[in-house]
């Protein structure tokens, strides 16, 4: 009996010790040797374990969000290595400064820390003397060490904290932020088109065209153009090569029979009871005047709850005979069930569903031919990538194979055909003129390959092309020219408060809008522009294809109500902590700056070996 205690001892301490090895890191004993620290930050030394766990752990967390092993030459290129020595540094030279100031915790404090870690209790929760020396003695670590250690860190979450919580974001900047945010403005406005015109907007001539397109090139410049030369296969394109056979189809039918033809099934709910006695004086009930739903409530229970949705008489076991003879609306009990005696209610009945195989076909015949061409298309996909392998053009390969051979004028806009494909764009995005190419696979399982032939930068569209857009757009731009001059005269009244409907204007009255609304057929912008006016004003704007004409009726500050209040509660804690952050960050930095930090780079270099 005593050994065997001994050996459930000995096993927790292993236990206790395995845990410390954790936060210790494996591979932290091949750097004692005579090198035990990498450098001082004030009087304070950087353990070499310390950087050695830390930089691990860092790694083995890059490695667990990407998914991939992330090789130390790596690390070191992404500044790993850098970060980790930054933020280990930084927090030595709090520790530094927490001992200049003073600042500690006393052996009782420290005490009840030690006893409250987890690795340090025996089997039956209390703190284990002999297992806490064991696991520091595992670890590398006398007790001495750790408890200095443990302490820094209290000092150092103390320092910190006092400098966090001591700052407050005054109320002046909460209440503009407030201010900003909850502002309210009314107004009235409206959007004026060509059909409000006196006259028609005249047709323009040539010379009117393309003097409009000579002053507004940026409007008609095309975008960066990648001229594209690719073949393609899809599995549509081999759908009239393949042949079904009557046998493939009786297969597929065969297999999917449950799918088309189907027993008749009911819509059902069923409400269990302790026992059958229960499940019959709830029957009883109905027929006094309760109603299912009743049954159900007085059950603590909802409709969904006793929900069975559709089921097949075989599904019911049992009770199936019973509940498919019952009518629509009817409740059959009690009857047996998985939770003992039950009413069942009938909701529905969905009637046998019977497709025969000629019925089907029309349904099966697409689906074997959709398969079968995918799969023709798969066999030739390693033919296609050795061709190009060894050599061969896009146009030998649409001319050997079933590849079919086209262009395209791809930007960033282009969706149609090919270039709404994802896999497509990112190759186009991508492909530089050196590339040789490679077969790719689409989202539907056609394959392709690509050839850049040209980059087009930049440029105006030409004339002739753009001919049609430089007719609208200057149109668009006419009308609101035509309009400017015809509102003129009302812009005067309507900013001594004349109504806009005694001028003619069908208008709109928007009445304590946020700056965040939306307002529909205004232009962008349009929100901002009316909190940008005073009281009175009238601007108006140009929109698409017309003016917009607005007048700032009013304004009024944050609406009172525990909405704002809370908003105001939350702009509060948000900005304090970004601000004690801040002043945190410039605070750390300047304790590290004066703790003059010294790093012995042949130590780092030893501790860097250490990792493959």
């Amino acid at each position: 009996m005593a050994a065997g205690k001994s050996i459930s001892k000995t096993a927790m301490w292993i236990l206790m010790g395995l845990l410390i090895l954790g936060l210790a890191g494996f591979g932290a004993t091949n750097l004692s040797g005579n090198i035990r620290t990498i450098g001082t930050v004030g009087d304070k030394p950087v353990p070499v374990d310390s950087y050695f766990r830390a930089l691990q752990q860092e790694i083995r967390s890059f490695e667990q969000q990407t998914g991939q092993t992330l090789p130390f030459a790596r690390a070191r290129e992404i500044g790993l290595d850098r970060a980790v020595l930054q933020r280990i540094v930084e927090d030595r030279a709090l520790d530094h400064e927490a001992t200049e100031m003073g600042l500690s915790i006393g052996d009782e404090n420290l005490r009840d820390r030690i006893l409250d870690i987890p690795a340090f209790r025996g089997l039956d929760g209390t703190f284990d003397r002999e297992g806490y020396r064991f696991a520091l003695e595992q670890s590398g670590l006398s007790e001495a060490e750790f408890e200095e250690q443990l302490r820094e860190e209290v000092a150092r979450t103390l320092l910190q904290g006092a400098v966090l919580s001591g700052v407050a974001m005054p109320d002046t900047y909460v209440d503009t932020l407030i201010n900003y945010v909850g502002a309210r403005a009314s107004f009235t406005w409206t959007l004026l088109g060509e059909g409000d015109l006196a006259e028609p907007v005249p047709a323009p001539d040539e010379a009117t065209l393309r003097a409009h397109y000579d002053d507004n090139t940026d409007v008609f410049t095309l975008p960066e153009t990648r001229r594209i030369t690719y073949a393609l296969l899809t599995p549509d394109m081999l759908i009239d090569e393949v042949e079904i056979e009557e046998s493939a189809l009786r297969e597929l039918y065969d297999a999917r029979s449950e799918e088309f033809n189907q027993p008749e099934r009911r819509l059902v709910e069923r409400l269990a009871f302790l026992d059958e006695e229960a499940a019959a004086a709830a029957l009883a009930s109905l027929e006094t005047g309760a109603t299912f739903e009743d049954l159900v409530e007085e059950r603590g229970l909802t409709l969904q709850d006793v929900d069975l949705g559709d089921v097949a008489r075989d599904e019911l076991g049992d009770a199936g005979e019973a509940v498919f003879a019952a009518e629509v609306g009817a409740v059959a009990g009690p009857l047996p069930s998985p939770l003992g005696s039950a009413l069942f209610r009938v909701n529905g009945v969905l009637p046998p569903l019977e497709t025969s195989f000629e019925e089907a076909q029309e349904m099966l015949r697409p689906m074997l031919v959709n398969d079968r061409a995918q799969r023709l298309v798969d066999v030739q996909a390693q033919s296609f990538d050795d061709m190009l392998a060894g050599g061969a053009t896009l146009e030998e390969l649409a001319t050997d194979t079933d590849m079919v051979l086209n262009e395209i004028d791809w930007t960033e806009e282009s969706d149609e055909d090919i270039a709404g494909y994802e896999a497509f764009r990112e190759a186009a995005r991508a492909v530089t003129p050196e590339d040789f190419p490679e077969i790719g696979q689409l989202d539907d399982g056609g394959l392709f390959a690509l050839r850049l032939n040209e980059v087009l930068p930049p440029r105006p569209a030409p004339f002739e092309d753009a001919r049609a857009a430089v007719a609208a757009h200057w149109r668009a731009a006419e009308t609101a020219r035509l309009l400017n001059i015809e509102i003129e005269a009302a812009l005067p009244q309507l900013k001594e408060g004349t109504d806009f409907s005694e001028l003619g204007f069908d208008a709109v009255r928007e009445e304590n809008l946020l700056r965040s609304d939306y307002v529909g057929g205004t232009p962008a912008g349009f929100m901002n522009t009316v909190f940008e006016m005073q009281e009175g004003e009238v601007r108006t704007l140009d929109a698409e294809g017309g003016v917009v004409i607005v007048r700032l009726d009013s304004t009024a500050g944050p609406e009172d109500g525990a909405e704002t209040d809370a908003l105001r509660e939350q702009i509060r804690a948000q900005a304090g902590q970004a601000l004690a952050e801040d002043i945190f960050d410039i605070y750390r930095g300047d304790v590290t700056r004066r703790a003059d930090p010294q790093i012995n780079q042949q130590a780092l270099q030893a501790v860097h070996v250490n990792f493959p």
